[in-house]
């Protein structure tokens, strides 16, 4: 029999175990960046979305103290990167304004960006915030409106009617309700639903004739792809990333970030709670 023989000329050739042990191992991978989306009405509101209302006064004595304790909790997440909704445009002044904040030579405007963006990211000491918004595309609803005003009048009267009652509700809501109130009802999943419900109210608008409403909420979405590309830019395996944007954009980024497999969302809606008092 020559299996002996065999089985002594392959253990010889294998390597020890002690070689086996000291040899070079192949690099763990990195975990999957962990990116938190921050939905939120806009603190200083320019008016410019559809739904309008008036919005709550964040510089008051109670809201600041509200707002230092959530970017507290927020930078406890450590945070690698702080987003918000301003354009890549606009990133030096940006870093301009958070050294003067950091050295204590610029006072905060009530826009979201500085309240809580600028506050996170000293807080957890980063060298700024990084601007992500995607102003080259955007919502284009003239054609749909146009044809709506043309040929479709019942749906015109419907949208219209849709956005006086919602702009009536929120200005309710900013009127009665505390700002810790309001921010989770921006991160209401129901508020993310009727939030892109909206844009299929019109979707059928011109339906196999131009489909300008089809077009048109198409043309929102292609806005929100490209700040979720800025996202995923960002957050590289291993970041910790915080996004601070309207929640219109939110509502649509939840869906992207839901079916990413190379990233893991955070539920934001636990660091709202205020702190104890």
């Amino acid at each position: 029999m020559r299996l002996p023989v065999l089985l002594c000329v392959l253990f010889a050739a294998a390597p020890p175990l002690a070689a086996l042990a000291d040899a070079p191992q192949p690099p763990e991978a990195a975990e999957p960046a962990q990116v938190m989306l921050f939905g939120m009405f806009h603190f200083a509101n320019p008016g410019l979305d559809m739904v309008k209302s008036g919005v709550i006064d964040v510089t008051t004595a109670p809201n600041q103290t509200y707002l230092q304790g959530l970017a507290q909790r927020l930078a406890g997440f450590a945070p690698t990167d702080v987003l918000t909704e301003c354009s890549p445009s606009e990133q030096a002044e940006y870093d301009q304004q958070f050294r003067g904040f950091v050295e204590g030579s610029f006072n905060l405007p009530s826009n979201e960006t500085y309240q809580v963006g600028f506050r996170v990211a000293q807080l957890a000491g980063l060298s700024g915030v990084t601007c992500f918004d995607e102003t080259t595309v955007g919502w284009n609803a003239k054609p749909m409106f146009d044809y709506m005003d043309a040929h479709d009048p019942e749906t015109r009267q419907a949208v219209q009617s849709r956005f006086e009652s919602l702009s009536a509700e929120q200005g309710r809501e900013q009127a009665t309700l505390s700002l810790p109130e309001l921010l989770k009802l921006a991160s209401d999943p129901s508020r993310d639903a009727e939030n892109k419900g909206l844009y299929l109210l019109t979707n059928a608008v011109g339906a196999a004739d131009g489909f300008a409403g089809a077009d048109a909420s198409a043309s929102w979405w292609h806005r929100n792809f490209r700040m979720y590309a800025n996202i995923q830019k960002a957050a590289a395996p291993g970041r910790r990333v915080i996004v601070i944007a309207g929640q219109g954009h939110t509502a649509i980024l939840k869906d992207l970030l839901a079916v990413d497999d190379r990233r893991r969302a955070v539920d934001v809606r636990p660091f709202l709670e205020p702190d104890p008092s």
